[in-house]
């Protein structure tokens, strides 16, 4: 792959993204459910997108899904 093609790939997944952004059809992964992911994905979701957040500890996954903050 040259580095042309490789900018041309770029700018099209780019491009994909802003427009699945705007639609809010995008699905969003947050990696840690801490002070700061935490809130992250509830800002996303209320803003129309579909989360799903990871976390190593089962405890507060499961907290979360119980609807505890």
């Amino acid at each position: 792959m040259t580095d042309k093609s490789m900018a041309r790939g770029m700018a099209s997944v780019s491009e994909e993204l802003k427009e699945r952004l705007g639609r809010r059809n995008a699905e969003v992964a947050t990696l840690g459910l801490g002070y700061v992911g935490l809130p992250l994905s509830v800002e996303f979701a209320a803003a129309g997108f579909k989360v799903t957040g990871f976390d190593l500890s089962a405890d507060k996954v499961n907290g979360v899904n119980r609807g505890e903050s």
